[in-house]
């Protein structure tokens, strides 16, 4: 969908109700870090604050990484990434992921995931799967089904079930200032998942298991269509 943060949503660009819905969190400071002159614009016309950052970065964590420097951010201050197609998330979920990394004082950034229920999602590359450990830090993510269970049986039994990671991220501010320096990881590269470079370099990923399934972002028309609708 080109434009697709611009494109309108009851009267506003959806990056800007991305950036409301935000601000209904306990957030101190909402901040839209784009490479986009139109979306700069768009941005001040609300009245949203945005930062223009440069346009070679290769993920999005690279951008936040800029602006956490640009900012000045003290090493402990908590960085909530909400993509910007995401309109109808929920604040208290963007509370959730920062209050989960705030009280996992060893953990460098915190993450959502929810349990799945369709088992078509299972086998589905486009649906992240994320294995925890006792603490519900992440010890893996893959787009393949994983835990794999070799025993069918097993698949009813506590701990056996499959969880799917949601992309929305909390950060430290030290990590954000260090992440520059990293060289992707081989796994991350395979995978194409930038979370797995943390954890190749033993940095540690709290996981908030939500309890239900957030709203879908918008990927399609059909998306748009559904979100023009709610609002």
């Amino acid at each position: 969908m080109p434009r697709k943060p611009l494109a309108d949503i009851g009267g506003k660009p959806m990056v800007v109700r991305v950036a409301e819905r935000a601000k209904e969190s306990l957030a101190k400071q909402v901040v839209v870090a784009t490479d986009s002159a139109e979306i700069l614009a768009a941005c001040q016309a609300h009245q949203i604050e945005c930062i223009l950052t440069r346009d070679d970065h290769a993920t999005g964590t690279d951008r936040i990484a800029e602006v956490a420097h640009l900012l000045k951010l003290p090493e402990q201050t908590l960085v909530v990434n909400v993509q910007g197609d995401e309109p109808a998330i929920p604040a208290e979920l963007i509370n959730q992921v920062a209050l989960t990394l705030a009280s996992n004082p060893d953990c460098a950034i915190s993450t959502v995931a929810v349990a799945i229920i369709d088992p078509q999602e299972i086998a589905n590359p486009n649906v992240v799967k994320v294995v925890l450990n006792r603490n519900n830090h992440a010890l893996y993510f893959s787009r393949a089904a994983i835990p794999f269970v070799r025993d069918p049986d097993a698949s009813s039994q506590k701990g056996s079930g499959y969880l799917r990671h949601i992309g929305i991220y909390a950060y430290r501010a030290a990590f954000l200032h260090a992440y520059t320096r990293l060289k992707p990881a081989p796994a991350e590269q395979a995978e194409a998942l930038e979370q797995l470079r943390a954890l190749w370099y033993g940095y540690q990923i709290a996981v908030y298991i939500a309890p239900e399934t957030p709203p879908a972002g918008v990927d399609t028309p059909e998306d748009l269509e559904r979100i023009r609708q709610a609002f």
